[in-house]
């Protein structure tokens, strides 16, 4: 295996340093700060952008919940940090943004929370000389969406006053659970606020490798030119995952793997694969393309289908129960927690490609990974291959998302010896290796972004709703059509029987990751 690493320079990582932006002072308000992905995910993020010095001087956070916690909550924030953030509780800058994390407990349907959590969020800007700029962040269930926004808007929190600054509002998936959910919560949120103040979050989007996607077909010259019909046989994309539903039985009752990743993150993923060039990596510019490639995705068949649900297996070593055994899930449930789809892009550069994707839970490993497979050469030259490598393999460039983040080139290479012999071997690109490991989990960029007004890597009301198009009917055809031997695959599987033979009709395997 071939290993290409990278010298970053001392003086090019202080080039790329000095392009940064720093945001303009703000107090972010989290509603549903008391749940896992405040402690865990956002504070641990916004502590990484406060050691690169990309927070401004003029900055607070302010926890939004129902539960009494004015007392615990900074102490709780900082003991997320130094365990998912990988911070040492000595780091000199700590403790001062430790200071600046307050919290403010109310009920979500509360009128009048709303009108002294303004007030306190006045107080704060006089203290700290923020301008009232605000970027709210709904970090709660979906059900509370709704009673939040319209009270921001009743008590003239959703614009800002003359002469003061921006307010921006951040909405955490899921948008919506089917397309006519989804065009109703975007006209609810867009009576309260502008559509250039939302920013609906896929934290996909802020992991290093997904931009990189855009970075490697559209920075190098050498992969562009045959990133189409002409050489490119079909395109897979897995998003595997080991774990079960880690005590979230009521919630993926009501979502299962289509709603819950493929119609966010994967769809995201076939946009970036499959868009055309963008004229500028501005918010706009990107998102047109990445919608173009969303309508242009022909209506998918039911023969073009697969969904399974995992029943007991063993998963690195270790027993474990079945989908249908988990707390708080019917013991007939019919939701999937695997999903397979054929997705045929009707345009120039894609027809006749098709694009097989796959994601699941309690599969055999954790792997997000997007392969790109390319059409044999004629290969008569080489009829005489000796046993061990009897079958020349088609050339596949591998994009791993996560965990190892990388890309490999797989070509065939001439073995040593008289003969014209010929092996598939790999060139290697590893991120770890490269640039080394980062403790960054995807949230740093989304939420600097957020803060500096810029929507290039969120969501638009007109790609979320174009991707329910997409999967509302077939939502509705596997509502009416049950599945009638569930569970079908083993927890530690690559998922049941009809998800190799959706790609087997094409004459076509599942790459083994």
């Amino acid at each position: 295996m071939a290993t290409t690493e990278v010298d970053i320079s001392p003086e090019t990582l202080a080039a790329n340093k000095s392009n940064e932006r720093v945001p303009d002072p703000c107090i972010i308000v989290i509603f549903g700060a008391s749940g896992d992905l405040t402690k865990r995910k956002l504070l641990p993020a916004l502590f990484h952008l406060e050691q690169s010095g990309l927070l401004p001087k003029e900055f607070a956070v302010v926890g939004v919940a129902r539960r009494t916690l004015e007392d615990s909550f900074a102490k709780d924030m900082r003991e997320g940090i130094t365990e998912f953030g990988g911070v040492k509780d000595d780091d000199p800058k700590l403790n001062d943004f430790i200071a600046r994390i307050d919290y403010f407990a109310m009920n979500f349907d509360d009128d009048s929370g709303y009108a002294k959590l303004r007030e306190k969020l006045a107080g704060m800007d006089k203290k700290l000389g923020i301008k009232g700029n605000r970027l709210f962040y709904l970090a709660t269930a979906p059900d509370y969406f709704g009673d939040i926004i319209e009270r921001l808007g009743k008590c003239e929190m959703a614009k800002p006053s003359a002469g003061e600054g921006w307010i921006r509002i951040i909405i955490e998936k899921p948008f919506g659970h089917d397309l006519d959910s989804a065009k109703a919560l975007n006209d609810e949120v867009n009576k309260v606020f502008d559509e250039n103040q939302i920013f609906r979050i896929d934290h996909y989007l802020g992991k290093e490798t997904v931009q990189n996607i855009m970075v490697f077909r559209f920075g190098n010259g050498i992969f562009e030119p045959v990133w189409n019909r002409n050489y490119i046989d079909h395109v897979q994309i897995t998003a595997a995952e080991s774990i079960g539903i880690e005590g979230r039985g009521p919630f993926y009752e009501k979502a299962g793997t289509l709603r819950d990743v493929v119609q966010n993150h994967v769809m995201e993923l076939v946009s970036l694969v499959a868009m055309e060039p963008p004229v500028s990596f501005e918010a706009a510019s990107v998102r047109e393309e990445k919608v173009k490639v969303w309508k242009a995705i022909e209506p998918v068949l039911s023969t073009d289908t697969a969904r399974g649900q995992y029943g007991p297996g063993t998963v690195d070593g270790k027993p474990v129960i079945g989908y249908r055994e988990e707390d708080r899930v019917s013991p007939t449930s019919q939701t999937e927690t695997y999903v397979a789809l054929k997705l045929g892009i009707e345009n120039w550069r894609w027809a006749g490609v098709p694009f097989y994707i796959r994601a699941g839970k309690r599969l055999a490993k954790r792997v997000t990974e997007i392969t790109i497979q390319f059409k044999q050469p004629p290969l008569h030259l080489f009829n005489e291959q000796p046993a061990y490598c009897k079958v020349i393999e088609p050339n596949i460039i591998s994009m791993r998302i996560q965990p190892d983040e990388g890309i490999t080139l797989r070509f065939g290479a001439k073995t040593p010896g008289p003969n014209m012999n010929v092996c598939p071997v790999n060139m290697d690109f590893s991120y770890a290796n490269a640039f080394g490991v980062s403790s960054a989990n995807g949230y740093e960029r989304l939420l600097l972004d957020a803060m500096l007004g810029d929507a290039t890597l969120f969501a638009h009301r007109d790609g979320v709703e174009a991707t329910w198009a997409l999967m509302t009917p077939i939502l509705e055809r596997w509502a009416n059509e049950p599945i009638p031997d569930l569970p079908n695959y083993e927890a530690g599987t690559w998922g049941p029987e009809s998800a190799d033979k959706l790609v087997a009709q094409d004459g076509h395997y599942w790459r083994h990751l």
